[in-house]
């Protein structure tokens, strides 16, 4: 049975998706962007910002279906500019505090929603 993931700890959907949606004892949870979910603003002070607000968004996403960064099993990064690599990763793996990283790709992007410069989506397991 499908079951619909929604918090208002992380942003509201800006198009016809959810949240996340819990199936099979998998998580999937769409894309998130740096937005503060208490104003709906972009996040300002640069990619390192934005990055730290989107696994804000991601743990609050995770944290509504009784999980953790632990859970996850796969991710996925979209960067505007792959020359924040470093600084992504660096606060992406921060998150992860039993260093158990799931699988992963990041890849750069002609564009992404509200030009911000970071989107992360993952999958987690139940």
């Amino acid at each position: 049975m499908k079951k619909i993931i929604h918090t208002n700890n992380a942003p509201q959907a800006i198009g016809p998706y959810s949240q996340a949606v819990v199936i099979n004892n998998f998580a999937y949870i769409s894309g998130q962007v740096p937005v503060d979910p208490t104003n709906g603003e972009v996040v300002e002070g640069g990619t390192e910002a934005q990055a730290h607000q989107v696994m804000k968004n991601l743990d609050a996403i995770l944290k509504e279906a009784g999980l953790s960064f632990s859970n996850v099993v796969k991710a996925s990064i979209f960067l505007k500019d792959l020359n924040d690599f470093t600084t992504v990763n660096e606060i992406y793996a921060s998150y992860f505090t039993d260093k158990d990283y799931p699988a992963r790709e990041c890849v750069q992007v002609a564009r992404l929603p509200r030009d911000v410069n970071v989107e992360i989506s993952m999958i987690a397991y139940i």
